[in-house]
């Protein structure tokens, strides 16, 4: 990125409103916020699935949910460091939310949520990455970047939900 494309950026993530859950775009600086919160979410529950999923193939898919939300982490932190957005290793409320609901959870019964948590939440997360990866710029790349590991997730917890049904 040459300098005129950063001052841009910096702009642009100057300027932009915050998405609200009304349906408004979210700019690059709302965006680069809300990566970072993802990331730190899937890392949260990925290892928690990780340590706690009943079945063996939830436990590792909740370790590449880890190992692949550290490596967008770092995508993530160089992108917003670039943007002047704020550092943050706080997870998404719902996350936190989800976190307290699976700690309640056992078994068959963890696993069953988790996979439909995740199903839901790589939907949402893949809707808004297109949306931005469409815009272009900085944030647009990284969006563009994270489609194909995000997609890859949906279709890994899509494949271990249909795989709970009796």
């Amino acid at each position: 990125m040459n300098v005129a494309q950063f001052a841009a950026v910096v702009l642009v993530a100057g300027t932009a409103s915050a998405c609200n859950s009304g349906g408004q775009a979210a700019g690059p600086q709302h965006f680069l916020e809300d990566a970072l919160k993802g990331d730190n979410s899937e890392m949260m529950l990925g290892r928690m699935a990780a340590q706690s999923a009943a079945s063996p193939e939830l436990r590792a898919y909740g370790q590449t949910l880890y190992d692949d939300h550290a490596r967008a982490l770092e995508q993530a932190t160089r992108a917003a460091r670039q943007a002047g957005v704020h550092i943050t290793d706080q997870p998404m409320p719902e996350a936190v939310e989800e976190r307290r609901k699976l700690a309640g959870l056992r078994g068959r019964d963890f696993d069953r949520e988790f996979a439909s948590y995740m199903v839901e939440d790589h939907k949402k997360d893949i809707a808004e990455f297109e949306k931005q990866a469409a815009k272009g710029g900085p944030a647009g790349q990284l969006a563009k970047d994270t489609l194909p590991v995000l997609r890859k997730h949906l279709a890994m917890a899509e494949r271990l939900k249909g795989a709970d049904r009796p």
